[in-house]
């Protein structure tokens, strides 16, 4: 099954240019430009992986991140920049990214990530039906 990615940046030519070459390797792209635009499309379709760009005018990609892991605790973020320092890349990760990775892209590398992400998303979907399940158990003496 194809990954169904959401793919944040402010620059349409790379966004373009990546939504092409991950849609060639079989993935469904979604595609923002600005943060805000990001979290309007969470909040009506689910993502194996949200790819965000560090850097955006407007609301950063830091500041993105924090708001996606409160309104969809199981996204799984990876983070693109083109200015990495290891603080940032430090609480990015404290924050809930699941990965961080420098532009330019490595396409090989990022469509590890993705897949590794979809993965990570399953695992938490899982957990979270079962965990409701048992509530539901529990409410209705089951």
């Amino acid at each position: 099954m194809s990954e169904k990615i959401l793919l944040v940046d402010d620059e349409k030519d790379f966004l373009e240019i990546m939504a092409e070459r991950m849609e060639a390797r079989g993935m469904v792209v979604h595609t923002c430009t600005t943060a805000e635009a990001a979290l309007e499309k969470i909040k009506s379709e689910n993502f194996d992986a949200i790819i965000l760009d560090f850097m955006m005018p407007g609301m950063d990609g830091m500041h993105a991140l924090k708001e996606i892991k409160t309104k969809s605790p199981e996204s799984q973020i990876i983070l693109l920049t083109g200015h990495a320092t290891i603080e940032k890349s430090v609480e990015a990760m404290k924050l809930g990214a699941t990965d961080f990775l420098e532009k330019p892209a490595d396409l090989e590398a990022l469509e590890k990530k993705i897949k590794a992400a979809k993965t990570e998303r399953m695992v938490i979907v899982q957990k979270q039906a079962e965990e409701r399940i048992k509530d539901v158990l529990r409410r209705f003496g089951g």
